[in-house]
């Protein structure tokens, strides 16, 4: 089964790093997908950019609108996801607490499946 681990940050906590303060995180997490895909459960992972420069797109009643970011009614951004395979929800649960962004985020786990279950 396929699961995805949300990575959901508070908002402006990058903002609140230097750089140097946010590239060591980064790369505990770049370490982390790396022993992934070394013991074969990682199927995909990326890091989002900021939402500052996202946009939400709806359509109601035929008529398509578009919100510019930053979306201040959020507490939370998705700074990143990771994409498993796994035999079990436990097991993609101990992978979730090994996340390094568990410290400073949390790490929302979903299995993949139809929208309308």
């Amino acid at each position: 089964m396929a699961y995805m681990l949300l990575i959901a940050e508070p908002r402006g906590q990058r903002d609140a790093r230097t750089p140097a303060e946010g590239e060591a995180p980064y790369a505990r997490m770049l370490r982390f997908a790396d022993d992934l895909a070394a013991r074969g459960v990682l199927l995909d992972a990326q890091s989002l950019v900021s939402d500052k420069d996202a946009a939400r797109v709806q359509v109601r009643e035929g008529r398509a609108s578009v919100l510019d970011g930053p979306f201040v009614e959020a507490k939370e951004m998705i700074g990143g996801f990771f994409l498993i395979d796994c035999a079990t929800r436990e097991e993609a649960l101990a992978i979730a607490r090994e996340c390094p962004a568990a410290e400073w985020a949390s790490v929302e786990v979903r299995e993949t499946g139809p929208c309308f279950r």
